[in-house]
């Protein structure tokens, strides 16, 4: 049986979405239905956490209207779920929006949008379920079931009407796309909870899907307020990779706009509901020599710590010379439209200095462009010339098939989320680093992707010609047998900028370091 495409996703709509899903009680062939959780204008707001990353993405839930729409009477329900920071930046970047019009008098849908923003692609989907309105939606499909399908958003507002008596259990049918998903809530018990909105009286579900033990083995648990409304208070989900918890925000009645009375064409847009949350300035770091940071060109977007514009220029050493060896230069040049997406351009040179060109001597450039709001790339081109190696190449990478494809054709198998070297550098100044905090993304290396590790050790100070600056320093293994084998380090200043103050290798030519050059700064 083929995974829900939650599990693929993350689980996270699991949470909510599918915690709904379910069908009815045992020995019944209609369910219970309370009109509470569809009064107009409640919205239920979530702070998602994963692992030991306290804010990983929010979800909210509206009650957006009541009125004729596409010729009858209808709720309309509106969900937004996204990821935020380092989880969308580095693991998986989710913003979706779902709207969903369902009969009032049984909860089961109709109709329903979908728009999924993938990491260079936005799909919008709608779907008829041609359910019949009114009590003709309730004629029973068999013993223990539920009349119809439902989809994720309606089935979270299905499963809120029931009485969710102890030792009940429902099975719902949640659909897709084409699949369909026979779910099971069981109430398995009460519990008293405290949240940073209220303490609560809860109702414990477990929630399963028939014949998925993979989605089973995640031991995902809702607890709903035990009362009318039954408000998923907390949903926590046990993932191999770090536990997700979906915990409520905000509960409160808003005013919504008026429904037209004649029936409206079908909805060609969803706003979504919130919008991603800034991240908060923690100070200002040195200004970078050989360039300016463009302040105010707002054209990355404002959450980011580096604006279009922004030059970082470093000097290489080595213990054996005095002089500088090399020099690199990063800039984040411009945002526009490449390759027909949205995209970010990053540009990194590196070339010798004299002082090494007697052993060895080298230029290399690589361009990346990169999605705005993820950081990955989907263009990336590099030329190296290394003594006598020359290396050129084109990468058009599909982010959403999981594939990379060179000029001459050859294709190349990636993890969804895989970065190139470049738009690593810039990817890693956006993680959470409070050590001793362990990351992990994929990155193409020499055209093989390969597993990286980054972990925060300690926090320390680093002193770059006169000025002594706050800074993270954090290792960058890998998942080969010698996962340390080039020793790789680095120091990110700890304030709001995550300036990449230096970085240290151990290198054929001996232990390799590399400073970021700082303009002194006069005290005014």
């Amino acid at each position: 049986m083929k995974a829900p495409a939650i599990l693929s996703s993350f689980v996270l709509l699991a949470v909510l979405a599918v915690s709904s899903g379910s069908q009815v009680v045992k020995g019944q062939g209609s369910q219970p239905f309370s009109p509470a959780p569809y009064r107009v204008g409640e919205r239920l707001t979530y702070n998602i956490s994963f692992s030991n990353i306290v804010t990983a993405g929010h979800i909210e839930l509206l009650v957006a209207g009541r009125g004729n729409f596409f010729g009858r009477d209808a709720v309309q329900l509106k969900g937004h779920i996204e990821t935020t920071g380092v989880v969308n930046a580095a693991l998986f970047a989710l913003n979706n929006d779902y709207i969903t019009y369902i009969d009032p008098a049984t909860g089961t849908p109709f109709r329903g949008q979908q728009i999924m923003r993938a990491a260079s692609r936005t799909s919008d989907t709608s779907a008829d379920f041609n359910e019949p309105a009114g009590v003709a939606g309730l004629a029973a499909k068999g013993i223990g079931e539920f009349a119809g399908s439902y989809d994720f958003l309606s089935a979270i507002y299905r499963v809120r009407a029931l009485p969710l008596s102890p030792g009940s259990s429902y099975v719902m049918s949640v659909r897709d796309g084409t699949d369909s998903y026979a779910t099971e809530v069981a109430v398995i018990g009460n519990v008293a909870l405290k949240t940073n909105v209220g303490s609560f009286n809860t109702v414990i579900c477990r929630l399963r899907i028939r014949d998925n033990s993979k989605f089973n083995g995640y031991g995902v648990k809702v607890y709903f307020s035990d009362d009318q409304r039954h408000i998923p208070v907390l949903v926590i989900v046990h993932h191999p990779a770090g536990d997700i918890h979906a915990e409520i925000a905000g509960s409160e009645f808003v005013a919504t706009p008026p429904v037209p009375p004649a029936p409206g064409p079908t909805p060609i847009v969803i706003n979504p509901v919130t919008q991603p949350q800034p991240v908060p300035s923690r100070g200002n770091a040195p200004a970078p020599a050989g360039g300016t940071d463009s302040s105010s060109d707002n054209s990355a977007p404002a959450e980011l710590p580096f604006k279009v514009g922004e030059q970082l220029n470093y000097q290489v050493f080595l213990p054996s010379i005095t002089l500088p060896v090399a020099t690199a230069n990063f800039q984040v040049r411009a945002r526009s439209k490449y390759f027909d997406h949205d995209g970010l351009l990053f540009t990194l040179s590196a070339q010798t200095s004299n002082a090494l060109q007697q052993l060895f001597v080298a230029n290399d450039v690589v361009t990346s462009y990169v999605d705005p709001k993820t950081l990955l790339p989907f263009h990336t081109e590099f030329s190296f010339n290394e003594g006598r190696r020359r290396f050129a190449s084109k990468l058009a990478i599909n982010q959403d098939y999981g594939a990379a494809v060179s000029e001459k054709g050859d294709r190349i198998e990636i993890p969804v989320g895989t970065h190139d070297y470049l738009s690593f550098f810039y990817a890693l100044r956006t993680f959470s680093l409070a050590p001793p905090r362990r990351s992990a993304i994929s990155i193409l290396v020499n055209n093989k992707p390969k597993t990286l590790f980054i972990s925060a050790i300690r926090k320390e100070n680093v002193k770059l010609g006169s000025q002594t600056i706050p800074a993270i320093q954090v290792s960058l293994t890998t998942d080969d047998a010698e996962s340390d084998k080039y020793q790789l380090r680095a120091w990110i200043s700890d304030d709001a900028r995550r300036l990449p103050l230096r970085l240290t290798a151990v290198t054929q030519l001996g232990p390799l370091r590399a400073d970021l050059a700082i303009i002194p700064v006069t005290r005014q």
